[in-house]
């Protein structure tokens, strides 16, 4: 059983088993940009045991924990999920998260652990994901309603590229917060900007393991 959880992509697990995400954020698996490499080949990556990671998945199936599965869903519905879910949500996540990244930096710039470099680094996350949903919600959107989902091939490829970027933007910020951990003597104003980062984190990578893993794939299986 173990061996095919190990051979399954990591995608693919995490449409399968609830809360597999969750599991895979703590050992920092990329489910998202990465969703394609199975659970071997990502553990080898790390340099983590796969069987540790492998178990952890098992007691998760063993709870019968339930989640949506989007993968039989009208693409539709998915695409009105993602837009009031993750399009929405990110533009009202960025401005806040880069003033309280601004207030950080003037107060605690001279502190080793300060993340300096924070609020220009999300500014620039926030145009580049603006361009981004843009696009899917000018383009690619449309053209999946219209059902030419074999079309879209193109722009799926340039907005998976774009995926790949956002994907390394986050590896940016993970390395400039001590993977989003606040120092123990910490304001609550930077308390408050982890605790925004840990969730704008967790929403930007389901928000791309969906429109990689569901929605894209599901666009670009041949019709019968």
């Amino acid at each position: 059983m173990s061996l095919t959880l190990l051979e399954q992509s990591l995608g693919q697990l995490a449409c399968d088993i609830p809360g597999a995400t969750r599991i895979f954020h703590t050992f920092k698996l990329d489910f998202c940009c990465g969703g394609h490499k199975s659970l071997l080949e990502a553990a080898a990556g790390k340099g983590l045991d796969p069987a540790l990671i492998a178990d952890a998945l098992h007691r998760l199936q063993d709870t019968g924990e339930t989640q949506h599965d989007w993968r039989n869903e009208p693409s539709e519905l998915l695409i009105a999920h993602l837009l009031a879910r993750y399009h929405a949500r990110h533009r009202e996540q960025l401005p806040e998260l880069i003033r309280l990244a601004r207030r950080v930096e003037q107060v605690h710039g001279a502190r080793s652990s300060c993340p300096n470099g924070l609020a220009d680094l999300l500014t620039d996350m926030q145009q580049e994901l603006e361009g981004h949903m843009l696009k899917e919600e000018q383009v690619l959107f449309p053209m999946l309603q219209q059902g030419i989902g074999p079309q879209a091939a193109p722009p799926i490829q340039v907005l998976r590229f774009e995926h790949d970027q956002h994907g390394e933007a986050l590896e940016r910020l993970l390395a400039l917060t001590n993977n989003i951990t606040p120092p123990a003597d910490a304001c609550n104003t930077w308390r408050a900007l982890y605790r925004g980062l840990l969730e704008f984190r967790d929403d930007l990578m389901q928000h791309i393991h969906l429109e990689n893993n569901v929605l894209f794939v599901n666009a670009l299986k041949p019709r019968h």
